[in-house]
C-alpha cells in the first residue's frame, strides 16, 4: 500500500524480515552470545523479557546461526504444556512415535539424544517457549529430563522463553530444586531512544529507503508510545507509513505520529 509511494521494494517493518538484516542492540547481542553458548555446552538458560520484547525474534535469530550439521533445535510453544504433549511433541519432531507413558517417553528421548549424538555428532537443543504459563508439574518434569546418568553429562541444551512472570516464579522456594540447575539467565530490555532511531533506519535501509521519512520528532513520539518496545515500534510505523501514503506526505512529522497514535492506536 505504502511501498510505492516511498519507493521502498519491501516491506520495512514485517515479521519475515530476515534475521540477520534485523538490527540487533547490544542485549540482543548478548543474550544471542549466551545462547550460543549454551547451545555449545549444552547447558540450561533462562530467557525473560516482557511482551514484544524481540523474545521470538532472538529464538529465530538463534536458530538461524546454529550450524544444522551439529544441531538439531526442538521448539515447543503451548500454553498449556504438561508432560505428556511435552514429550509427545519432542518425539513427533524427532520422527518417532508418542506412545509412550511419561517415564518410558523420557528414556526414549534420552536414548534418540543419545544416538543422535553418538552416531552423527549432533546435539539437541530444546526450546520451551511461553514458558511463564508452565504448571508445576511441568517444571518438575523439565528437572527430571535435567538429570542425566547422575547428573554426569547433560544430554541437550534447554532454554526456557517467557515473560517477566517466569523468573518470578522459579524464585519461588517451591521451584527451588530447579532454579538451582540453572546455568545462564538472558533478560532483554526494551531499546532507548537512540537504539529506537537506529532500529527504525535499520529497517528502513534494508526496505530500500533513500532519504530519511521520520522527522526527529516523529521518532521521538514513536518511542513514548512503544517504549522502546520492537513489536510496537513496528505497529506505529507501519500505521504511520500508511497514513502518510494516504495524504501524500513524503516526510512523516511528530504531529502526524500523535493524530496515528491517538485516532488508530489508542
Amino acid at each position: 500500500m505504502f511501498e510505492p509511494f516511498y519507493q521502498l521494494a519491501s516491506t520495512p517493518f514485517s515479521r519475515d524480515i530476515p534475521t540477520d538484516e534485523l538490527y540487533q542492540s547490544n542485549s540482543l547481542t548478548e543474550a544471542l552470545g549466551r545462547l550460543e553458548y549454551t547451545a555449545n555446552r549444552k547447558l540450561f538458560t533462562v530467557v525473560t523479557g516482557e511482551c514484544g520484547v524481540g523474545k521470538t525474534t532472538i529464538i529465530r535469530r538463534l536458530k538461524e546461526k546454529l550450524d544444522q550439521t551439529r544441531f538439531l533445535v526442538l521448539y515447543l510453544a503451548e500454553s498449556k504444556l504438561t508432560p505428556r504433549y511435552f514429550y509427545r511433541g519432542l518425539i513427533s519432531q524427532l520422527g518417532g512415535e508418542s506412545k509412550y507413558y511419561r517415564g518410558d517417553a523420557r528414556h526414549y528421548l534420552h536414548r534418540e539424544l543419545e544416538i543422535m549424538q553418538g552416531m552423527h555428532a549432533q546435539n539437541a537443543v530444546i526450546i520451551v517457549d511461553e514458558a511463564h504459563l508452565l504448571e508445576r508439574e511441568m517444571l518438575e518434569e523439565l528437572r527430571f529430563l535435567l538429570n542425566y546418568k547422575m547428573d554426569a553429562q547433560s544430554p541437550l541444551a534447554l532454554i526456557l522463553v517467557g515473560q517477566n512472570e517466569l523468573w518470578t516464579k522459579l524464585k519461588l522456594q517451591s521451584h527451588a530444586a530447579i532454579r538451582q540447575r540453572i546455568d545462564l539467565q538472558c533478560h532483554l530490555t526494551p531499546l532507548d531512544r537512540e537504539q529506537v532511531g537506529g532500529y527504525i533506519k535499520r529497517h528502513l535501509t534494508y526496505a530500500g529507503a533513500e532519504h530519511e521519512i521520520f522527522s526527529d520528532a516523529a521518532l521521538d513520539e514513536i518511542y513514548k508510545y512503544s517504549n522502546g518496545l520492537p513489536r510496537l515500534i513496528n505497529k506505529a510505523c507501519t500505521h504511520c507509513l500508511i497514513y502518510g501514503a494516504q495524504n501524500e506526505r513524503r516526510i512523516i512529522d511528530d504531529h502526524m505520529v500523535k493524530n496515528v497514535i491517538q485516532g488508530e492506536l489508542s
